[in-house]
């Protein structure tokens, strides 16, 4: 069958670029996703009085939507329509994908194949050791998120029902739901938002698991499902992504639960039960999810300082959450353990990880701090807030989380624009950026004398 013209300028467009820089083709494809959904939202039809959107609510909601993010400048359950909702979670789905493996699939539904350096990068976006499993992997990526979420939405599905909004509306709540929930997005369609829910196990424990999974990362999900007959042969990094998120999930439940246990305005009302369940959604919601099932508004600065550092860090790498990934705090933290031992290598888990490893987490987290800090100056200046609501928001846009104060939807067109733009650099990947941006790779031959200068 003859491919036509058209196609065939499109495929070789695609696989020029992909050769000469894939990660520019991926912020590409993950950039053009954006103006599509915004367009689809920019419609009469999307909303539920039938007048057209603002733009920038259309395109801040599209970014939020593809960037898995959870930050609204309008109510999503009761501005947007059936239409508009339909869209916002098509989107979520996509950007749930990533941003490499969104890219290999637009280049092999154009060329019928994956190139090397598609399959290179998705290797590196996906922590795939293998080229030969890059294709495989995505299909694995597809049928694995659908799959879990389905099995969100089925348990979903009755308690939505026994609410009595109907069975066809309670299918598209906990279809809907299910999507926020894996992707880490935080969207949610119920007019009451999550806050009647606070004690409600049945709705809170498929948050707590199903952001818990779409943070470890497809990798880990993989790899422990490749392994699961003999979890002691798991790679190093499904080791150091599970221990790493363990350990943040518990401080964060305990500590956020000691903080708000007696604020009247949050958690000091509830029954005891209650509580302990909000401190649960509290402390694994900062992974990237967003949802909340109190006020966060009315939470102690203490808890917006510790949500800020939690957020910061995110999620798995190649996953759905935000942030500048477990495995790289995991990495610095081991290289200081290391340096106070005086130890040359850094060892963990009978493995000793490379010193590039290092560099690149350094990297990573200086970028996202760079980035942090140069929003949170904008809007400083664009707003009369003071520096610890900027902050949280701030962070919960490069993070992806979707956590907020309360300030998105009252901040001027261009601070929300300035949040827009974090969401996309913080879910493109710092790495990925950097990569896209760069002109070309320094290859040098020859090294210069090594000195040490002073350091601390």
């Amino acid at each position: 069958m003859e491919v036509p013209a058209p196609l065939v300028a499109v495929r070789d467009v695609v696989d020029r670029v992909a050769r000469r820089s894939p990660a520019r083709l991926a912020v590409a494809v993950f950039a053009s996703v954006i103006a599509v959904v915004t367009l689809l939202l920019w419609q009469p039809a999307a909303t539920t009085t039938g007048e057209r959107p603002t733009l920038v609510d259309a395109f801040f909601t599209a970014t939020s939507a593809v960037c898995v993010t959870g930050l609204t400048t309008v109510d999503t359950a009761t501005y947007w329509s059936g239409y508009g909702q339909v869209v916002i979670a098509v989107a979520i789905k996509i950007g749930g994908l990533g941003v490499m493996t969104l890219a290999s699939i637009l280049g092999l539904a154009v060329s019928r194949r994956i190139g090397l350096t598609q399959r290179l990068l998705t290797a590196s976006e996906t922590k795939t050791n293998r080229l030969g499993e890059v294709g495989g992997l995505i299909r694995a990526v597809i049928i694995a998120s659908v799959a879990l979420e389905v099995a969100l939405a089925l348990v979903l599905f009755p308690r939505f029902l026994t609410l009595g909004d109907g069975i066809g509306r309670s299918a598209w709540e906990a279809t809907f739901l299910s999507v926020s929930i894996f992707n880490n997005a935080g969207f949610v369609i119920m007019p009451e938002g999550m806050t009647p829910y606070v004690g409600d196990w049945w709705m809170c424990l498929p948050i707590i698991i199903g952001t818990f999974i779409g943070a470890i990362g497809f990798p880990v999900i993989l790899n422990v499902w490749i392994h699961r007959r003999q979890l002691r042969r798991v790679a190093l990094h499904t080791k150091l992504t599970l221990a790493t998120s363990g350990i943040l999930v518990v401080i964060g439940t305990v500590l956020i639960g000691a903080f708000e246990w007696f604020n009247d305005r949050t958690f000091g009302a509830l029954p005891v039960a209650d509580r302990v369940l909000a401190s649960l959604v509290a402390g694994m919601t900062p992974r990237s999810s967003g949802f909340s099932t109190v006020d966060v508004g009315e939470m102690r600065e203490a808890t917006w300082f510790l949500t800020d550092a939690l957020m910061f860090v995110g999620g798995g790498s190649a996953s759905t959450a935000g942030g500048i990934k477990v495995t790289t705090l995991a990495v610095m933290l081991l290289a200081i353990v290391a340096e106070s031992r005086g130890d040359r290598d850094i060892d963990v888990f009978r493995r000793r990880i490379d010193p590039t490893v290092l560099r690149l987490a350094v990297a990573v987290s200086f970028i996202g701090a760079t980035l942090v800090g140069i929003a949170t100056l904008l809007l400083l200046t664009m707003t009369d807030l003071t520096l610890d609501v900027i902050l949280f928001e701030v962070i919960s846009a490069f993070a992806t989380c979707g956590l907020s104060t309360g300030i998105t939807a009252d901040l001027p067109d261009g601070a929300q624009l300035v949040l827009a733009a974090l969401m996309f650099f913080g879910r493109t990947g710092t790495m990925t950026l950097a990569a896209a941006l760069a002109l070309r790779s320094r290859r040098r031959v020859v090294r210069l004398p090594e000195e040490r200068p002073i350091i601390g």
